[in-house]
């Protein structure tokens, strides 16, 4: 049986960290990891007809990523984020507009590959232009499964795209600070529990999973609410440490594993990203399986 296929949708850039640059982008991130992990992952961006566009697509190229769903922009630079990181590791964003991923074009033969994939993973960030905005609205529409990274980087969002998106998801993955932003919206209070409960009974959600940081993880579907401590580790940087932990769990939820053994890998393989730099560090299945054990 051939491995499940997913499409991640949205920004591929450059992090421009205090000591060098490196390939970044939230939905690139989950394309690179998700390919690490035995899933066959393709991205839908585009870059700049300059030599960082080229060397995005010879780095995903290296690691086994397709690039063939990345276009070319004649007008606009690749992207890049210039990344500050506060004292407790936790990064800041510059992320610099417009850029030739803000202009991503419908392609028919990509709207194909959509509908014919296990999964579409998308973002808030990639809604920030009208026509990008767009092309993500046609393929949603397309894909036989849709997974919504929340990602809220101000001052691109706005609550009625983030209920939107929200509105067009099966799979939802936030972090604690956006929960709370959320339930605020919504007028939500009380434990995480209800809260959680309520986005996913609202927006009618096959599952919706929490990210808190230190504090691990959990999950909620029709079966119940399930969740993981975390794991004890010395931080490097947070950065893509949550995108990590997505593709993980779907490495594992798209192969039929229940959501007890997906938190607890998806733990492990995002905890390891925050002990390295940057967002697309390598990381092998003995160091997983060697975090995991130290933590029974």
């Amino acid at each position: 049986m051939s491995a499940p296929t997913i499409i991640c949708f949205g920004e591929v850039l450059w992090d421009l960290l205090p000591t060098r640059r490196i390939a970044g982008g939230a939905p690139m991130n989950v394309a690179f990891h998700a390919n690490q992990l035995g899933l066959r992952a393709h991205m839908i961006s585009k870059v700049g007809d300059d030599e960082l566009g080229q060397e995005l697509k010879r780095f995903l190229t290296g690691k086994g990523v397709s690039t063939d769903m990345i276009q070319t922009d004649e007008t606009f630079p690749t992207g890049i984020v210039k990344v500050t990181l506060e004292n407790n590791s936790s990064p800041s964003y510059e992320i610099v507009s417009p850029v030739a991923w803000d202009f991503i074009e419908i392609r028919e033969s990509v709207k194909k590959a959509v509908g014919e994939a296990d999964a579409l993973v998308f973002g808030s960030l990639a809604a920030r232009t009208e026509r990008t905005k767009k092309t993500l609205f046609e393929y949603l529409e397309a894909a036989s499964r849709r997974v919504f990274d929340v990602n809220l980087r101000a001052p691109f969002f706005s609550q009625s795209l983030i209920e939107t998106l929200l509105a067009k998801a099966d799979i939802v993955k936030m972090n604690d600070e956006e929960l709370a932003r959320i339930a605020a919206w919504q007028g939500v209070a009380g434990a995480e529990k209800s809260q959680l409960e309520f986005v996913k009974n609202k927006f009618g959600l096959e599952l919706i999973i929490l990210t808190k940081g230190k504090d691990g993880a959990m999950c909620l579907n029709d079966s119940g609410l399930y969740s993981h401590p975390g794991f004890r580790i010395t931080v490097q940087d947070t950065i893509g440490s949550g995108d990590a932990f997505l593709a993980a769990f779907l490495s594992r939820y798209l192969n039929g594993a229940a959501p007890p053994e997906c938190l607890t890998f998806a733990g492990a393989v995002g905890a390891l990203v925050a002990t390295r730099e940057g967002g697309t560090p390598e990381i092998s299945a003995s160091e997983i399986r060697a975090l995991m054990d130290q933590n029974l």
